[in-house]
This record gives structure tokens, C-alpha cells and sequence, in this order.
């Protein structure tokens, strides 16, 4: 075994020290516990606390635009799931689409390196000229539904999809047009360092791997949610980046 693999292996280990503690948090006080089988706190759950909204207590009335600190500052109950109380269930769903993504780029690989394309002819006219508008305003509007997910329905994997489409309409429209990997594997990387790091930090400041540990802000207001909003976006990056490489994979097989 290689000194790559090993660092791999003991990276692998390190990071999932620091992911499974944060099942030993006890959600009243913050400190190390683990209960024993059969004698969990059924009432102090999280699911019991945010249909009562009572998870920052005391159990005040929300009132949109005004309350502060309340279910994470996420108008969007869906966003306040998947990436607050979720949000480690959400990091294992990006590495399964990366996984896949790995898996099939290299299963193709021979075939992708063989100069091959799945456009054979020029896009009609309608494509490639419609692509002209349309390529902006499918990049706009993926951009806007992730950095709104957390405020209206959306987020990072619909935002993800909505542009990954865009590139596949220009894919589509031209056999010349190529995309640039190694900018796309920078994104992907950069996306994927910075919602581990996030959560790190979560765990060095709050004692909790990707706990909130930002101000949270006023219902409603753009700058809310404390991390939500900036971990919607990382997971926006990478779905749009992996969905765009299994495009081209499947293009160029």
C-alpha cells in the first residue's frame, strides 16, 4: 500500500471520527451522551421540537419578517430540513451523485478518449440561435433558485439541474463547443472543500459537525438562515458540475 492510499485511508478515518460524534450531542445541553437502546427522549426529538417550534426556545409565534432565530432564519421549511437538521444526510447525498459521476466517467473513459460525439450534426437553427437567449437566463434563474432556496421553493439541487440543462442545450447545439474540465473540477473541488470546512468549523465552534453556528437573521431577509444559505450554494456548484460531467461523459461516449 502506497503512501497515497494511506493518507487517503487515515484521511477517511479522521473525517468519520468527526462526522459520528455528532450523534453523541445531547440536544438539551450541548454535552456528550449517548442513550442507552430503548431509552431515547422520544419528546425531546428534534422532529417533536421543530413541529412545535419550540427548537430555540422559549415557543414564541413566528411572524414572517420579524421574528429572529427561529427554525434557523429559513422561510423555506423543506431548506430548514435539508441543511440544518439534515444537512449530514444531504453531504452523503452529493457524494453518492460525485460517486456516480466517478463511476461513470470512468467506465467511458476509453470510449470518451476516442474523439467520438453524441451531436453528429450542427444544432438546427432554432437551437443554436435560440441558445444565444436562452443559455443566460437558464444560468440566471439556476443561480436565483439556489441563492433563494432558503427563502422559496427550490434550492441547490433544482438551482443545480436548472443550470447543468443550460450547458447541455449548448452541448447540443454545436459538436465544436467543448467544455472546460479542469475549470469544472476546480468548482467541483472547491464546492466540496468548502461544505466539509464549513462544517469542521461547526464542530471546533459548537461542538457539532455542520452545527449553525452563524447569526441566523430576520425570517424572510436574504442575509438569514446563518450557514444555509452558503451550504445551498457549495451543494448547488457541485450538482450542477457532476450532472454537466455526466452529460459530457455520455455525449462523448
Amino acid at each position: 500500500m502506497n503512501f497515497r492510499k494511506i493518507l487517503a485511508l487515515m484521511t477517511v478515518i479522521l473525517l468519520g471520527i468527526f462526522i459520528l460524534q455528532a450523534f453523541l450531542i445531547s440536544p438539551e445541553k450541548g454535552e456528550i451522551a449517548l442513550n442507552n437502546f430503548g431509552k431515547a427522549d422520544i419528546e425531546n426529538r428534534t422532529a417533536q421540537l421543530y413541529i412545535d417550534k419550540s427548537v430555540n426556545s422559549p415557543n414564541e409565534e413566528v411572524i414572517y419578517k420579524e421574528s429572529k432565530d427561529k427554525e434557523s432564519g429559513s422561510a423555506n421549511i423543506v431548506t430548514s430540513i435539508v441543511a440544518n437538521y439534515r444537512a449530514l444526510d444531504t453531504l452523503g447525498e452529493v457524494t453518492v451523485l460525485f460517486l456516480a459521476a466517478t463511476g461513470l466517467s470512468a467506465i467511458l473513459y476509453n470510449k470518451k478518449h476516442a474523439k467520438n460525439n453524441f451531436v453528429v450534426k450542427e444544432g438546427s437553427f432554432i437551437l443554436k440561435n435560440g441558445i444565444k437567449i436562452l443559455f443566460p437566463l437558464l444560468i440566471l434563474a439556476g443561480s436565483y433558485i439556489i441563492i433563494y432556496g432558503h427563502l422559496s421553493p427550490g434550492g441547490s439541487f433544482q438551482g443545480g439541474a436548472v443550470i447543468a440543462t443550460a450547458l447541455l442545450l449548448k452541448l447540443l447545439s454545436s459538436k465544436e463547443y467543448e467544455l472546460d474540465e479542469n475549470k469544472l473540477k476546480a468548482i467541483e473541488v472547491t464546492a466540496g472543500v468548502s461544505f466539509v470546512s464549513i462544517g469542521l468549523y461547526g464542530l471546533y465552534a459548537e461542538g457539532s459537525f455542520l452545527t449553525n453556528f452563524l447569526e441566523t437573521g430576520t425570517i424572510a431577509n436574504l442575509f438569514s438562515g446563518g450557514i444555509v444559505p452558503i451550504l445551498y450554494i457549495t451543494i448547488g456548484l457541485k450538482v450542477a458540475v457532476e450532472l454537466t460531467n455526466i452529460i459530457n461523459d455520455l455525449m462523448k461516449a
